[in-house]
């Protein structure tokens, strides 16, 4: 039997404060509709004589509320910042009945996020130039953008999603265990042995993620404040996506050029992504510089604040500009 996915409508139109994390002075909410009829939750925080705008694209199961210290360090160097939550996750709609699913069923449907986002809230709303930082799903997003749209003038992908790693499984089971899966209509199903829940407070210890306890806990009080903004572990639509995904950046040729120059940013201490696949990114695209963050794990701007200033100094060589 083949599952039905239902849009569960739930996008809300507010940006959630908490005492450890206030909502940066000035931002507001923007709300966005796709052209498939979805309804994205944004932010924007335009800044008078600014420098540009930094559009954030945050990873998989993030939420705008995990980078408001960021925005803040943006807004301290200049730049006006936008950032978005996808489908699927943080206050934007979800596309199943259990809201805890991490899906999607194609990251072109990801693309749309981005396009409609650029054309209602950026483009029209936010002072150019622009520039984008897109962490681990939010890099893919980003970098497949790159590849045909002239949007941004340099762009800053964070441990960017470009595979994944496997554990136990060997990469060729995984793959065909979840076609399987799709192709019989669990795809909305979750992954087995992944957690069904957003991480808490309580899962710290031996993360995958951060080494940072307090921005860790920052971030489950925004989750306890706000429950909505929460996503679990993906589904097996959503990793047969990044596999096609994946297959479509492994048939690029050596000396593709991307519409803007690009930084990727890498975890040295990487539990999540596939660092190869990154080097090897990096060596087949050209315009790409590669840098990596020796002593972060997965999440480079929520990590130590050591780890941070070392992503910001990156940052802070690569955009051009007076600073």
């Amino acid at each position: 039997m083949r599952l039905v996915y239902t849009l569960r409508a739930m996008a809300f139109l507010e940006l959630v404060s908490t005492p450890e994390n206030p909502v940066p002075e000035g931002a507001v909410v923007a709300s966005v509709k796709t052209q498939d009829g979805v309804s994205l939750r944004a932010m924007r925080l335009v800044r008078g004589r600014s420098r540009g705008t930094v559009v954030i694209l945050g990873g998989r199961g993030d939420f705008l509320e995990r980078y408001f210290e960021t925005a803040r360090d943006l807004v301290q160097r200049g730049y006006s910042v936008a950032a978005l939550d996808v489908r699927g996750q943080g206050g934007s709609d979800r596309l199943l009945r259990n809201a805890m699913r991490g899906h999607v069923r194609s990251f072109e449907q990801h693309d749309e996020d981005l396009r409609a986002f650029m054309t209602q809230v950026v483009l029209p709303d936010c002072p150019p130039p622009y520039y984008a930082i897109g962490h681990s799903t939010g890099g893919l997003v980003l970098f497949r953008a790159l590849q045909s749209r002239t949007w941004f003038s340099r762009a800053v992908a964070v441990a960017p999603l470009f595979e994944v790693q496997y554990g136990a499984w060997p990469r060729s089971v995984a793959r065909v265990l979840t076609a399987l899966a799709v192709a019989f209509g669990f795809g909305g199903m979750f992954l087995p042995g992944q957690k069904k829940g957003p991480l808490g407070r309580n899962d710290f210890d031996g993360n995958p993620l951060t080494l940072d306890r307090e921005r860790w806990n920052r971030d489950s009080a925004v989750l306890e404040a706000e429950p909505r903004l929460g996503t679990g572990a993906p589904t097996f639509a959503w990793l047969d996506a990044s596999f096609k995904a994946f297959r479509k950046l492994k048939r690029m040729r050596r000396g593709t050029a991307l519409r803007c120059p690009l930084l990727i940013v890498a975890a040295g201490l990487e539990r999540v992504v596939d660092n190869e696949a990154i080097r090897e990114i990096a060596g087949k695209v050209s315009g790409v510089s590669l840098v990596f963050v020796r002593e972060s794990l997965h999440e480079v701007l929520t990590e130590r604040s050591e780890v941070r200033e070392q992503f910001l100094a990156a940052f802070d060589a690569f955009v051009p500009g007076p600073k």
